[in-house]
């Protein structure tokens, strides 16, 4: 199966980066008692990580356009393991979040570049299979994470989650200049500098200012001051992109009809699933009474549903097109946030497990038409510029999603007259989260319904 080899090669980045980012949650206690400071100051790490991915994605198509996506790809998986091994060997709470960061700016060309080489070696109508066979390794990493980690953690030491993606990275690095095309470059655009430094500063701007205000780490007022002015200068960067004549996120795309609907409703979508990994671990370990360890194990059963719809997303999506499955996988996703405002800690674990299997594996079908959907009017000379677009702001609104459960949270603790926190305000804050999931949905519902059947081979007749 050739054509799926390249996908699987590219995916060996997004097993580091997934597996990594799971990995890290299950072992923050650890690892802040061992560098000398508290879980919730190291938060900040995390937050580092997500800053790098905001600030660099938006240059990695004019990388890989410049010097070629092969050669990008590879120094990227290289940053990343030099900022794997700054982790492993960190001693204070300033060297791990310096770490994290370098960490984050090899991830920050790993993912976007995977995808445009492969957007760029595939024929439109298999980009649904190749996009699938891409994310499955990126699935297992958050199968494997929690459990992995915890192990690690206990039975070696917490550095060894870092010093692990060595061996991954050296593998994937020789394997990728080995099969990877070497594909024929496009004229890099002249580089918009001052594009680069508006764009970097809004999203850094933007995300720290959301992490400070969902994470009590600093005051409050530093995050909503953070985050206003990150809006304030995304605001001068659209008018700065309106009027360039190759900016560095080319926000005229949008009149793509197809592409606006990708972006937009996606939004939505993501800002819920967002907030779902941060709120239902806490969740189970404060209300249910579940260690870390239990915790991981009940939620990464949506994980496997996850993998399993992998194998079938492709024929859902040329069988039915786009519209139908969008609609019923994010509707599907929606009630599955509904779900955990229910869940009591008498709840029968069984049934809580089937329906995260079943609700990861509609989240996985929609994650692989919402990807190869965002080409579905874009020409190849754009679609790096789609890529990037998307990427940066799936990322951005993950951080979002993040702040959004963790503030429906404060507020609802807070009405209440403070004091512990109890399992109404975990429902309410699902609740919050559900209704903004639902507008994807509703989003998806006016779509043409044999919209992007260019991607499918031709016209559908179901």
């Amino acid at each position: 199966m050739p054509r799926r080899i390249v996908p699987l090669i590219l995916a060996f980045a997004l097993f580091m980066e997934n597996m990594d980012s799971t990995v890290i949650a299950t072992s923050l206690a650890a690892i802040a008692a061992d560098i000398g400071t508290d879980p919730i100051s190291l938060k900040l790490a995390l937050t580092s990580y997500l800053v790098a991915l905001a600030i660099f994605i938006p240059i990695s198509s004019w990388m890989a356009d410049r010097f070629g996506a092969r050669l990008v790809f590879r120094c990227a998986m290289l940053v990343f393991m030099v900022g794997s091994v700054c982790c492993a060997f960190s001693n204070s709470l300033a060297a791990f979040v310096i770490a994290r960061f370098v960490q984050g700016m090899g991830g920050a060309m790993m993912g976007p570049v995977a995808r445009l080489v492969l957007v760029r070696a595939t024929p439109r109508h298999q980009l649904v299979d190749a996009m699938a066979w891409l994310t499955i390794p990126a699935l297992i990493g958050p199968i494997v994470g929690p459990p992995f980690g915890g192990f690690l953690t206990t039975y070696f030491s917490w550095h060894w989650i870092f010093i692990i993606n060595v061996p991954i990275g050296i593998i994937g690095m020789a394997l990728a200049g080995l099969v990877l095309p070497k594909e024929t470059r496009n004229a890099p655009r002249r580089i918009d500098g001052k594009g680069f430094v508006l764009a970097g500063l809004a999203f850094a701007l933007f995300a720290f200012g959301c992490s400070v205000l969902s994470l009590p780490a600093l005051p409050p007022i530093y995050g909503a001051v953070a985050a206003v002015a990150g809006i304030a200068i995304g605001l001068i960067y659209a008018r700065h992109a309106l009027r360039t004549e190759y900016p560095l996120l080319d926000l005229r795309l949008l009149a793509f009809p197809n592409f606006r609907v990708a972006v937009v409703a996606g939004t939505f979508f993501r800002l819920g699933q967002g907030a779902t990994p941060f709120l239902f671990p806490l969740m189970l370990q404060l209300n249910f009474g579940m260690t870390p360890f239990e915790s991981g194990m009940v939620t990464f059963a949506g994980a496997i549903g996850a993998l399993a719809a992998k194998f079938v997303a492709n024929g859902v999506f040329a069988r039915y097109g786009f519209k139908y499955p969008l609609v019923i996988s994010t509707g599907i996703s929606t009630l599955g946030i509904l779900a955990m405002g229910l869940y009591q800690p008498d709840t029968w674990i069984p049934l809580i497990l089937a329906i995260l299997v079943f609700v990861g594996f509609w989240q996985s079908i929609f994650w692989t038409g919402s990807n190869a959907f965002t080409f579905a009017d874009i020409e190849d000379k754009d679609a790096g510029q789609a890529n990037t677009i998307s990427q940066v702001w799936g990322q951005l609104m993950f951080a979002m999603g993040v702040a959004l459960g963790g503030g429906a949270l404060e507020l609802t603790h807070r009405l209440r007259g403070g004091g512990a926190l109890e399992l109404i305000d975990f429902h309410i804050a699902f609740y919050v989260v559900a209704a903004v999931c639902a507008i994807s949905t509703l989003m998806f519902l006016r779509i043409p319904r044999n919209a992007g059947h260019q991607l499918l081979g031709g016209p559908h007749m179901h």
